[in-house]
């Protein structure tokens, strides 16, 4: 009969088509070490078999996402408890121990060896459905994004190709009507021969808003050049490709943007933090996706500090009071309270004035910004500690009422 370790430590190093697992005892002796495919029925096996090694057993792993999903998921399942050690440390960590050699299972043994020698690492949480389907929507919206950074950013090129004036003629990444007049007239030969008459008319019936603006903004831009340079039909018909894929793209975008905001306002707390200015539904269901569970912030300096919104001391020697940005923080926290934050200073308010105090103690824009984004952090753990919506004015105390 085998006996049982009263606790085993096991780290996983997390790939796509397979993780390492090491068990190791309270010793640091490793006593089950193995390559696990990333299949139900393989997880489930090996799974089976740590659990039949030991009365407790402890998991870490490197990574987290769409890669180890399916094995956090099953232990999860199986009433596991997994935290999260970054790569970042586990590197560190391995200069620690003999020889330089790097492979998966060194990585996996120095998880563990880690694990069972620190017990301040975060908990891996599998997220409910709701923040599983606003993880997905939110990066796939990010993903077009950048895609159509992507083909702005080559049209731009191309149509200098063709005509520079008519390139510097509007902002397309904000000009609908623009876009669609390059669908069908991309050169300054194209555009005289049309006129500005019948460009109007044609705008227009495409629902172009100010069609007589844009056409007589095109037709100047096609009066300032006569020459036809070198390959332009072929990047004419380039330039009227791109700009379609971009209104397609855009019109997809429209549609991403209804479903977030509808599934976000599913959740029970979302007029709370909606009610903060700068924070619409996109940032509000990017704040849900990167904050995670809630109820895991005690108070409001964990989630400022997991924003990265909390400096942290560097003294050396003789140099003391040196405060920096953490290393380890949410990234994707902290760009949803900036970019909330400086989008509730456009308007009067709280958050203006509390900006403009500090830009007139001597900060600058930016630091301006980080330290409003920090006051919020406060603001907003209040309210949903308090599930009540923003107001201007501080609400009432019982004492005062």
């Amino acid at each position: 009969m085998t006996t049982q370790t009263p606790r085993l430590w096991v780290g996983i190093d997390a790939s796509k088509a397979h993780h390492w697992w090491v068990a190791i005892d309270d010793t640091g002796t490793t006593v089950w070490s193995r390559k696990v495919s990333n299949d139900e029925a393989v997880i489930l096996a090996s799974l089976s078999e740590i659990l039949a090694l030991t009365s407790e057993a402890r998991w870490a792993v490197d990574l987290t996402g769409t890669a180890p999903a399916l094995l956090l998921g099953l232990l999860a399942d199986h009433g596991q408890h997994v935290v999260y050690v970054p790569g970042r440390t586990v590197n560190r960590m391995s200069g620690a121990y003999r020889g330089e050699a790097k492979t998966d299972a060194r990585d996996a043994y120095v998880i563990a060896d880690t694990t069972r020698l620190r017990r301040d690492f975060a908990p891996v949480d599998i997220p409910t459905d709701l923040s599983a389907d606003l993880a997905l929507l939110t990066t796939h919206r990010s993903d077009l994004i950048a895609d159509r950074v992507r083909l702005l950013n080559r049209l731009h090129d191309v149509l200098t190709g063709i005509s520079p004036a008519l390139e510097a003629a509007f902002d397309y990444a904000d000009h609908q009507g623009a876009l669609v007049l390059l669908t069908r007239y991309q050169t300054p030969a194209a555009l005289r021969r049309c006129g500005q008459t019948r460009l109007a008319r044609w705008l227009a019936a495409r629902g172009v808003r100010h069609p007589e603006t844009v056409a007589a903004t095109a037709l100047t831009a096609a009066h300032a050049q006569r020459i036809q340079l070198p390959g332009q039909d072929t990047a004419a018909g380039i330039t009227a490709d791109l700009a379609t894929q971009v209104l397609a793209l855009d019109k997809r975008l429209k549609q991403l943007d209804r479903q977030i905001s509808d599934l976000f306002r599913s959740h029970p707390q979302a007029a709370v933090i909606e009610s903060m200015p700068g924070i619409g539904p996109i940032l509000g269901a990017e704040f849900l996706v990167a904050a995670g569970d809630l109820a895991a912030y005690p108070d409001a300096g964990h989630l400022a500090s997991a924003a990265g919104l909390v400096p942290v001391a560097r003294d050396s020697g003789r140099r003391t009071g040196n405060l920096h940005r953490p290393q380890r923080y949410s990234r994707r926290l902290r760009r949803v309270f900036y970019l909330s934050a400086q989008t509730s200073i456009i308007r009067d308010g709280p958050n203006r004035t509390y900006y403009l105090k500090k830009r007139a103690e001597g900060h600058k824009h930016i630091p301006a910004v980080i330290a409003l984004a920090r006051r919020r952090v406060d603001v907003l753990w209040a309210l949903l500690r308090d599930n009540r919506t923003f107001t201007a004015a501080p609400p009432m105390t019982s004492a005062a009422a």
